[in-house]
């Protein structure tokens, strides 16, 4: 085998994260409304404002404006105020989304298949994310992936957030391989593939718009079974 492990990043890659967002969002939106907030214009208008607000501040973050951390604070209270929610609504809000979040596990089509796939091979599997280390684990167990994985590199557990080379370096000490043993698979262009080639790691971007323009010299793949073909 030319790699001896393969570091797989999960949101938008393993797990489907709009309906993710979409499922944790309605669960914290519903919460508003028993405790007596109302709801301020339609679930869809509610969730694509969030959404944006959301996307926004992570993209921002994949350029150093902000960490992770500080995102999952910053989203939930300015959603709250564009909704035109009071400020004692977003505590509740924030916490109804993180909980919710714990529990969603929609795959990407063929992950599952993959990975076992993958493991089979013989290739050691570990998960590679920026966001709460217990969230992502249930999320990977509730969907049938942990077992897999013999190990999961999270941000929030790490102490550095993807595309920091501190992170991608961690990840290699608690796993004892060299960067060139090691091959990166994600669909951020900016935190799974330019941050683990500034770390020494090979790489294979998941590209899941086909009209996204990307550099001819990016190992690429469309659909997730493509991993198996080079592997």
């Amino acid at each position: 085998m030319k790699y001896k492990a393969i570091f797989l990043d999960i949101d938008d890659t393993l797990l489907d994260y709009i309906p993710c967002c979409r499922e944790a969002f309605d669960a914290a939106l519903e919460v508003l409304r028993v405790a007596g907030y109302g709801v301020r214009g339609t679930a869809d208008e509610l969730f694509w404002l969030f959404f944006e607000i959301s996307g926004r501040l992570f993209s921002e973050a994949k350029h150093g404006l902000h960490t992770v951390a500080e995102v999952m604070e910053l989203y939930p209270a300015e959603f709250c105020e564009r909704a035109g929610y009071p400020a004692e609504a977003v505590d509740p809000f924030k916490h109804a989304f993180r909980q919710a979040w714990g529990t969603t596990h929609t795959l990407v089509p063929e992950a599952l298949e993959t990975v076992q796939a993958l493991h089979q091979r013989g290739y050691r599997l570990f998960a590679a994310s920026n966001s709460f280390g217990h969230l992502q684990r249930s999320r990977l167990a509730q969907a049938g992936l942990l077992p897999y994985f013999e190990d999961t590199y999270i941000s929030m557990d790490i102490g550095y957030d993807k595309p920091d080379i501190r992170f991608y370096e961690e990840a290699l000490r608690r796993c004892a391989l060299a960067p060139g043993e090691v091959l990166m698979v994600g669909d951020s262009m900016t935190t799974d593939i330019v941050g683990a080639k500034a770390a020494g790691l090979a790489t294979c971007f998941f590209c899941r718009r086909p009209d996204e323009p990307v550099p001819h010299e990016v190992r690429t793949v469309y659909r997730l079974s493509e991993l198996l073909t080079f592997l």
